[in-house]
């Protein structure tokens, strides 16, 4: 047996211990054990009678918990085990709450401390009543937009002809005792950046670096629209749409897939934190990465985001109001349909990541990025040799040999080969001005 999360070693007993079975009450529970070292070889405690009689009590006295004591002996050595049960309530040690993370313990404040305290009275952050708010404060053309598309996803048929704002509200649960909750003011508030004043999105257009912003955007709104608003700035002033023919009729298409960037943006709204910094869209030449602060689900990894998984929203009154007005088609399902989208469109595979204190995605433009050519087993020449290609459109059998110092034979196979993993492209050209170039636009 090793120690871990669950299982603490500690030679002797001392009082400030408290602190590690309250942090274990306050996690997922665990065991205390006396009279074993850091490496698991036991000591033994000689005050173990002493011990029986007074730790029990402390517990009790100190944290308002009863635990089991046991004793246990193993070559006539005694140590005592201090089996801790999870509690649902918060349990607090001199007024200070603790929390078994990892193998480690750590005192809660802050937001830590506001997140643990919601948890354990069954609350979310968009389920309390925001005091300062009024039917005043809601915007009754976002009601009259949800209710059509409420209408139009059939999940709320009867909404139609409801006219009564506080009844609907009351409805979704947005009410509570007739007051408004924070997802009330964030779903429809004339204003939410007033109530929370990190509640927009930023947009940024950066250059060949992540130093070099060109210009940005930010959008505020309510919520439910803030998806549909986003997506309009960006198609209108970030993005270049490219323009084909059926006929005679001009098809304007995006760089992206529209549902992949669209879903990435709901999932952003739906989970991010709301005390946190806004939710970030950094648009680059072949990449766009949408990024919200928050942390995954407990117990999730980001690999878990690739596959059928359950839904735990972050914000789950939230999240139902938008399943209710159609922007949410399945649970759990939106990181999964962002990256069928994708690999519909003959892209990478989208990148998801928990990074900077948040959640990110990133869609790529094309497949030709250093990452992805990594994976193709290709030499450093000739992934550097498709990156300018991607950059100046073409590359010749000369400039390979110059760029890179080789014989012509070189040059042939290593080009050949690109062409052969169709990663490259022979013109029609033959002889002196052939030239490579990528199968599809970048």
């Amino acid at each position: 047996m090793t120690e871990n999360q669950n299982i603490e070693w500690k030679e002797i007993w001392k009082d400030e211990y408290l602190k590690w079975i309250c942090g274990f009450a306050n996690a997922q529970g665990g065991t205390l054990v006396i009279g074993k070292n850091d490496k698991g070889e036991i000591t033994g405690v000689f005050n173990y009678k002493e011990l029986l009689e007074e730790v029990p009590n402390k517990i009790q006295n100190h944290l308002g918990i009863i635990c089991d004591i046991n004793l246990q002996e193993n070559n006539k050595k005694h140590y005592i085990e201090i089996v801790v049960k999870p509690y649902d309530i918060a349990i607090s040690y001199q007024g200070k709450y603790h929390y078994r993370s990892g193998s480690t313990k750590q005192e809660l404040k802050g937001k830590a401390l506001n997140d643990f305290l919601l948890k354990k009275s069954g609350k979310t952050w968009d389920d309390v009543i925001e005091p300062r708010a009024s039917f005043e404060d809601i915007d009754t053309n976002a009601i009259e937009a949800f209710k059509k598309a409420a209408l139009k996803s059939k999940r709320l048929p009867f909404i139609e002809d409801e006219k009564n704002i506080p009844l609907i509200l009351e409805n979704l649960l947005l009410l509570e005792n007739k007051k408004m909750k924070r997802s009330g003011i964030l779903l429809f508030g004339k204003n939410p950046c007033r109530f929370f004043i990190n509640a927009f999105v930023k947009i940024g257009r950066f250059g060949k670096t992540e130093d070099e912003l060109l210009f940005q955007e930010v959008i505020e709104s309510n919520i439910f629209e803030l998806a549909n608003k986003t997506l309009e700035i960006l198609d209108r002033k970030f993005f270049i749409s490219p323009i084909s023919y059926e006929g005679l009729n001009r098809v304007e298409s995006w760089e992206y897939p529209y549902k992949a960037v669209r879903e990435a943006i709901i999932n952003a709204i739906v989970h991010r934190d709301y005390f946190g910094a806004p939710i970030q869209i950094s648009v680059y030449d072949d990449k766009i990465i949408i990024w919200n602060e928050g942390k995954l689900p407990e117990g999730y990894s980001v690999e878990d985001l690739k596959r059928q998984h359950s839904s735990k929203p972050h914000n789950p009154l939230i999240a139902s109001v938008f399943f209710k007005g159609g922007l949410i088609e399945a649970w759990g399902r939106g990181t999964i349909n962002i990256i069928n989208e994708c690999l519909k469109a003959n892209l990478s595979e989208p990148r998801f990541a928990s990074e900077f204190g948040g959640i990110s995605v990133t869609l790529y433009k094309n497949k030709y990025t250093e990452e992805n050519l990594l994976k193709s087993e290709l030499n450093e020449r000739q992934i550097k040799a498709v990156l300018f290609v991607k950059e100046r459109g073409k590359i010749t059998n000369k400039e390979y040999q110059t760029m890179f110092g080789v014989a012509r034979r070189t040059a042939t196979r290593d080009l050949a080969e690109l062409a052969e993993k169709g990663i490259l492209k022979p013109s029609e050209i033959k002889g002196a001005g052939s030239f490579y170039k990528l199968p599809i636009e970048p």
